[in-house]
């Protein structure tokens, strides 16, 4: 018996990296998930491996930066499982690295 048996889980960003290991990981311990990405390709193939290891997954593309999709993806593990018990929201974007890129206002007497 795994520590998730019975439970739905979403895994936001789990077409590959951290996101597609823990996806992997609930489903060894008995979850059903819900692969999230807006990479379909690459949450179709971690949704192949879940079932080829004997587990349930489904996918769902989804852009997380976007309400109507959260909510759209939310919906879909609820239609398609029944419920959801457990939210892995691991999906995001490297942060901006330059003073350009954050619109940060420079300093009086600098260029």
């Amino acid at each position: 018996m795994g520590r998730l048996d019975d439970k739905v889980a979403i895994v936001t960003g789990a077409g590959g990296g951290i996101g597609g290991t823990m996806a992997k990981l609930f489903a060894e311990e008995g979850a059903r998930v819900v692969v999230a990405d807006a990479a379909e390709e690459a949450g179709r193939t971690t949704v192949d491996e879940i079932e080829a290891a004997g587990g349930d997954a489904a996918f769902v593309g989804v852009d997380v930066s976007d309400a109507a999709q959260v909510e759209t993806m939310v919906r879909f593990a609820v239609d398609t499982y029944g419920g959801l018990h457990v939210l892995c929201n691991n999906a995001g974007s490297s942060p901006p690295t330059t003073a350009e890129r954050w619109k940060l206002p420079r300093a009086p007497g600098t260029r």
